[in-house]
């Protein structure tokens, strides 16, 4: 992909760093960034580590995730019943400062036994805890996540949503503890492709947007409302600012497709 294409995306990146660098800095500090970087190279899973409910750290019995013609996909074909069995398959690499691409489409059907909530429901968990500090029956990650939902042919059910799993943020400069916030993103009630970008400026700004949209802004997210036992094992304190992590893509029953995972790392200076 091209580095020095000028999206809606690096549009706002550019608009945001004015606003915290100033203008003389902002087209340097622009420019400065890495080029776009695929996550998957469409082959295989190498880069990536998985983690299941109830399973240790790389192990997946159902072949849950895998590639399919080029695809990262999420199927469960080889599930008799969903049975509370959440997974996320982690990068390698933990990030603090980027820009996030990624295009999803949602298959059928549900897996028998799945929660009603979960109807094409999956995400993308950002600024996580690493996968080794997960126990083993923990279903979620200490993260933030970029909420993909899709539509049901009735229901308003926007995607590009926030759920804040063991976080809280600050939306308007007010702390938010609510665990999902909805977003201002349409509903998709087809099985089209998706694109959802996400602007990540450690613990200053991130925002979710769509097709040139800012549907979700917040800052300042903090570790609040995890398990004790979980916060040990990651190592992770009440109110401690969360300012990078992991990326992580769900399986929370519904099949799922990824057709591209983009990145571009921004810079981190401060004037």
């Amino acid at each position: 992909m091209n580095s020095h294409r000028r999206t809606p995306l690096h549009t706002l990146f550019v608009a945001v760093v004015t606003t915290l660098l100033g203008t003389a800095c902002a087209s340097n500090e622009a420019e400065t960034a890495d080029e776009w970087t695929p996550l998957f190279n469409g082959e295989n899973l190498t880069g990536w580590t998985l983690k299941i409910t109830g399973q240790e750290l790389g192990e997946d019995p159902w072949n849950t995730f895998r590639i399919e013609d080029g695809l990262l996909t999420v199927n469960y074909e080889n599930y008799d019943t969903f049975d509370n069995r959440f997974g996320h398959l982690f990068y390698e690499e933990p990030y603090s400062h980027y820009e996030l691409q990624v295009e999803y489409r949602f298959l059928d059907p549900q897996v028998p036994g799945a929660p009603d909530w979960a109807f094409k429901n999956s995400g993308i968990m950002f600024h996580s805890q690493s996968p080794e500090t997960m126990l083993t029956d923990q279903q979620f990650p200490i993260s933030l996540e970029a909420q993909l939902l899709g539509g049901n042919g009735t229901d308003e059910r926007p995607t590009a949503n926030l759920c804040t799993p063991g976080t809280h943020v600050e939306i308007d400069g007010a702390l938010v503890e609510q665990h999902c916030i909805t977003s201002s993103a349409p509903t998709i009630h087809t099985d089209e492709w998706v694109t959802l970008d996400l602007l990540v400026l450690g613990d200053s700004l991130i925002a979710h947007i769509m097709d040139g949209d800012t549907v979700m802004m917040y800052t300042r997210p903090v570790i609040g409302g995890a398990d004790s036992a979980e916060l040990a094992a990651a190592g992770l304190e009440d109110g401690q600012a969360v300012t990078g992590g992991y990326i992580a893509l769900q399986s929370e029953s519904h099949p799922i497709q990824f057709r591209q995972v983009l990145i571009r790392r921004l810079p981190t200076q401060r004037r």
